[in-house]
């Protein structure tokens, strides 16, 4: 075994396992950013990746990579970011195990991050909620399951891993309804759910008579969880037939994220702080939550009707001289 080997084994075995305590998607996340290197530096180098060592992996090498995920694999911006962030993770390490390759890991972990742009977060209006709500069929079991998670997404703010894994006894409907999830981070929150929300899910839940570990929102055949595709496809779909009644929907791509967002900007509408959104998104920051006071026109509507308008008067250039007039004329 080469240098690399086995720092890459410990780094995941040690490191993220045992001593970070990573979760099973960062190690996911790690261990495909890894294959997609070790498939390329095999490419590039004609070796085998149990027997690349640690200077093969250099500056240059890294940096055509990471050109390779945005030009020939497409990825954004964000994802090859992610990706070097992975690789910065293991190179700190092996800095502490491998001081004769100091220069080399050092020329890697200053390749920098790149800047990209931020857009406006898209969300949904009220309207196209309620047309979105009103689309599932509750004349049969798929229609009021879908009905019920429509709701709870929209409501409560949660991301699609949170909703799929959320379980019956995380709901909580007796005075003080809400359900608890385990969120990004391993950070357990509860978020308080409407009389509306909760009297849904009681109705849902008598239905669905699941054992308190049982998926909330299982599938029809096998009762499995539902995937983050399979949540992200039926969201999809409602969002389609929801445009034969509300026109701006057609022009609209769904996504449970979008849902996530427009959950947010109904509470700033509602004059919520923006601290309690953190709180209530299970944000780390508050900056995170931050894009929610950009996308909000009306609050700067209000800012704006709040200040008095400088005295400004329209005009036009007019020479002082005479002479200055002719070279104008020219």
């Amino acid at each position: 075994m080469s240098s690399l080997a086995p720092t890459l084994q410990a780094f995941f075995t040690e490191r993220l396992t045992n001593q970070r305590q990573a979760s099973p998607k960062t190690v996911a996340a790690y261990r495909d950013t890894f294959r997609l290197l070790l498939g390329f530096a095999q490419r590039r180098t004609s070796k085998a990746p149990s027997e690349l060592d640690l200077a093969d992996l250099d500056a240059g090498l890294i940096g055509v990579f990471l050109e390779h995920l945005e030009r020939d694999r497409t990825n954004s911006v964000r994802t090859r970011n992610a990706r070097l962030a992975a690789i910065h993770s293991l190179f700190r390490y092996a800095a502490l195990r491998h001081p004769e390759h100091a220069q080399d890991i050092q020329r890697v972990l200053s390749i920098p991050y790149k800047r990209f742009e931020s857009t406006l977060v898209s969300f949904l209006t009220r309207d196209e909620l309620d047309a979105i709500l009103e689309s599932p069929d509750r004349s049969g079991w798929i229609g009021r399951r879908d009905h019920a998670l429509l709701l709870v997404a929209i409501q409560t703010g949660l991301r699609v891993s949170e909703l799929t894994a959320l379980r019956c006894s995380d709901v909580a409907l007796s005075s003080g309804a809400h359900l608890r999830c385990r969120g990004k981070g391993r950070k357990e929150r509860c978020t308080p759910l409407t009389a509306q929300t909760a009297a849904v899910l009681r109705v849902w839940m008598d239905e669905r008579k699941g054992e308190p570990t049982d998926p909330l929102f299982p599938s029809r055949r096998r009762g499995n969880p539902l995937s983050s595709d399979a949540v992200e496809w039926l969201i999809n779909k409602h969002a389609r037939a929801a445009g034969e009644r509300c026109a701006t929907l057609r022009a609209r791509h769904v996504t449970p994220h979008v849902l996530r967002h427009s959950c947010a900007m109904l509470l700033r509408e509602a004059g919520v702080d923006i601290s309690v959104i953190a709180l209530w998104l299970g944000h780390e920051s508050i900056q995170s939550t931050q894009i929610y006071l950009h996308a909000d026109l009306g609050l700067k509507e209000r800012a704006l009707g709040r200040t008095a308008p400088p005295e400004a008067k329209p005009g036009r250039y007019r020479p002082p001289d005479t002479l200055l007039a002719f070279l104008d004329s020219l």
